[in-house]
């Protein structure tokens, strides 16, 4: 998910994964997964916030302008 510059800090995000998660619960959906490149500390703390964890860091994943990044693993599973 992205969520465009001039509506970052506004709650945007948090609302539409929080729809996410109550979509994929509602549905039956056991575990929802996300890979953020680490230098994304927003999402991260976004995807913690809402009850993901981080379940591990995929090391050089991604090259972005010759430059490697590592990519975190995050999960959420379904409470009940």
């Amino acid at each position: 998910m992205y969520t465009a510059r001039a509506f970052r800090g506004a709650g945007v995000g948090t609302a539409l994964m929080r729809r996410l998660i109550d979509e994929a619960d509602f549905s039956g959906i056991w575990t929802l997964q996300a890979s953020v490149l680490a230098v994304n500390t927003g999402s991260i703390a976004l995807h913690h916030a809402v009850g993901y964890r981080t379940v591990g860091v995929r090391q050089r994943l991604a090259q972005i302008d010759g430059v490697w990044h590592d990519s975190v693993l995050l999960e959420r599973c379904r409470e009940t």
